[in-house]
């Protein structure tokens, strides 16, 4: 992952979430069909997310290619008597480059706080995986006006004590609560106004050279036909892709319209 990327002329960063949908068969069908396609996709950055059953068997149909390995989900202790959970080193030994943490449905469902997402992103960062950081508002904390400031407390509790270097490796993806698996999703204003405030964020926390790099991904609903217009805005940087990312024809085409808007 190339952490030196400027803000101008970037390449696109797009994620596919398959949560827990496709079973070893399902998943070695869409695996193929997206490295297959990747070959003609190389001014974009590829990460397949599967459900940890298939990690495995897609990390090898993606070796030689430029698509890259990440988990859904990391226990924040690296062995022990945690029963059902996976561990850093586990990730990282069947080839996992990356891990999302946070994500609203886990904070939702799961239960899962910030202290526990803290905890999340220091096993990643010490097991040398990358973690995509999820945030964002619920419907009731939007329209209360406290968008930002829900943003701005995730941020800041979720990154205690990350210092700049290890800043320097999360990848943070928005996704509106409201618009996950909803087939709503943000407007491109509403998804700048966010993406521009957790970059003033990590520019107060970390330094200007820092926020400039940092990865900002949307995620929520997207899908070919919104993309455009989200990939448009200066600050959105790619997508975490959910629902559209378990299709190949989808999900390719959201990679090649951003492909197509970021190197305009």
């Amino acid at each position: 992952m190339n952490k030196e990327k400027k803000r101008k002329g970037r390449s696109p960063f797009v994620a596919g979430n398959w949560k827990m949908n496709k079973t070893l068969s399902e998943a070695r069908e869409l695996a193929k069909s997206i490295v297959k396609a990747s070959f003609n996709l190389a001014g974009a950055e590829i990460v397949l997310c599967p459900p940890f059953t298939v990690l495995y068997e897609v990390a090898k149909l993606i070796e030689g290619s430029s698509v890259q390995l990440g988990a859904q989900d990391i226990f924040w202790e690296d062995s022990g008597a945690f029963t059902g959970e996976i561990s850093g080193p586990m990730l990282l030994d069947v080839g996992c480059q990356y891990v999302i943490v946070g994500h609203s449905e886990r904070r939702q469902i799961i239960k899962e706080n910030d202290d526990i997402i803290n905890l999340k992103i220091k096993a990643a960062l010490r097991n040398n995986l990358f973690p995509i950081l999820c945030i964002g508002e619920t419907l009731e904390e939007r329209e209360k006006g406290l968008t930002l400031s829900r943003i701005e407390s995730q941020i800041e509790n979720d990154l205690k004590n990350i210092n700049q270097e290890e800043a320097a490796k999360i990848i943070i993806a928005y996704e509106p609560v409201w618009a996950i698996g909803t087939g709503k999703n943000a407007t491109p204003d509403q998804a700048e106004e966010a993406h521009q405030y957790i970059r003033k964020i990590l520019n107060r926390k970390y330094g200007n050279e820092l926020a400039n790099c940092a990865i900002i991904l949307y995620g929520g609903s997207v899908k070919p036909e919104n993309v455009v217009s989200l990939a448009e805005q200066d600050n959105v940087d790619g997508f975490l892709v959910g629902g559209a990312s378990l299709d190949a024809q989808s999900f390719i085409k959201i990679i090649e319209k951003s492909i197509e808007v970021k190197q305009k």
